[in-house]
């Protein structure tokens, strides 16, 4: 199985971005390609930039990804209760191009943030959003109190419940 991992934010630093990368680790005979959003930075969207600008080949090149792959595994960060704006500029010029931005793939969804919430709204929204937008969602899963429940320096969660639900969500990506 192709799996494409990304973290739906561009802070270098994303501990959305650790947790995808510890989560796709877990998934078991995965040929595993993690991409960044700061290689899909585009113009702010708007209907005016898209008839000044046309398509932007960054968002057909990320679309390509997403078709070349059997399954997705996402990590929403969350700004202020939302999606990440990033996320939402990629996504918008994205969907202009293929309303089905999921294409139909597997997807599981996951977040985290600092605090005790672990990013569940902007999970929550991505949730609500994605079948529109052509997802095939398998499971999703909030992660609580990033800094208390993940190692930085191994990169792997170290709360064993929390792992073990990781593990079972990652499970449905290849059912």
């Amino acid at each position: 199985m192709k799996l494409l991992a990304f973290a739906a934010s561009n802070s270098r630093q994303s501990i959305n971005k650790q947790l995808v990368r510890h989560a796709a680790s877990l998934v078991a005979a995965a040929d595993v390609e993690i991409l960044d959003l700061n290689d899909y930075e585009l113009p702010l969207f708007s209907v005016d930039r898209e008839k000044e600008l046309g398509q932007p080949e960054l968002a057909h090149a990320f679309l390509d990804k997403i078709a070349g792959a059997d399954a997705l595994l996402i990590s929403f960060a969350e700004h202020n209760g939302a999606i990440t704006a990033a996320w939402k500029n990629l996504y918008d010029w994205c969907s202009r191009i293929e309303v089905n931005v999921y294409q139909g793939k597997p997807v599981v969804m996951l977040s985290t943030s600092p605090g005790r919430r672990g990013g569940a709204g902007a999970l929550e929204i991505a949730l609500k959003t994605a079948p529109h937008f052509g997802a095939d969602i398998r499971g999703s899963l909030s992660i609580p109190s990033f800094n208390d429940n993940f190692d930085r320096d191994s990169g792997q969660l170290t709360n064993a419940e929390l792992k073990a639900k990781l593990v079972k969500v990652l499970g449905t990506l290849q059912s």
